[in-house]
């Protein structure tokens, strides 16, 4: 290992040349031979991508490296994920933000603008009629969803944009899976971390409560 001195040259070395955080450039110096788990620093599971959009995240984190995707702005990064890739618009902004997270460009959670976000997804067992409709129909939604949630627009089978009670934006996608149907939503806007951790939470326990309804 490099002396101290020699350990940070090397660290703002990196950092100039990746645009990684001092934490995230220190952590590839000094363990070299552990690879980062890219899934933990991104938040989402490898399956999860993989399934959604083909690429592990270590196969996105060398694709967009080679783009010097370090050097874009969020909208712009987004912009080529989606042009070369041809994701699906919730899946990109995914991508772009687990790849900001994994080179410690942003915390998880954090948005560009400062605000806060909750990702949430869950895979279920049921139709997706049924699924879109648990969340389109107000009598369906109310026995799973013990809070206001106001539909603005919606695209039946497809996705969903709604207000939470305290007006914060909730988009929300549906995809079919097979047999089974997947919900992902972003509950964004939010103003601290606290009031992410505690939505994260809180959509974690009412999408596993959904999944039990419809699968009764």
């Amino acid at each position: 290992m490099p002396k101290q001195k020699d350990l940070k040259r090397l660290v703002r070395a990196r950092m100039q040349k990746t645009g990684e955080s001092y934490t995230t450039a220190r952590l590839y110096l000094v363990k070299p031979i552990e690879k980062p788990d890219y899934a933990q620093l991104a938040g989402m599971s490898d399956e999860k991508v993989k399934a959604a959009t083909g690429c592990t995240w270590e196969r996105w984190v060398k694709a967009l490296d080679h783009a010097d995707a370090t050097t874009m702005s969020h909208r712009d990064l987004a912009r080529y994920i989606h042009e070369k890739y041809h994701t699906p618009s919730w899946w990109t902004q995914m991508v772009a933000v687990g790849y900001e997270r994994i080179r410690g460009r942003r915390a998880r959670g954090q948005l560009c603008d400062g605000n806060w976000a909750v990702s949430k997804s869950k895979t279920i067992a049921a139709p997706m009629t049924a699924l879109f409709a648990a969340f389109k129909d107000a009598k369906t939604r109310a026995k799973w969803l013990d809070a206001k949630l106001t539909v603005r627009t919606a695209t039946p089978q497809k996705s969903m944009r709604a207000r939470w009670e305290d007006g914060t934006p909730v988009d929300i996608g549906f995809y079919a899976r097979g047999a089974k149907s997947q919900v992902a939503l972003q509950h964004r806007k939010l103003a601290t971390k606290a009031d992410a951790d505690r939505m994260r939470a809180f959509w974690s326990a009412r999408l596993d409560v959904l999944a039990s309804l419809l699968t009764a």
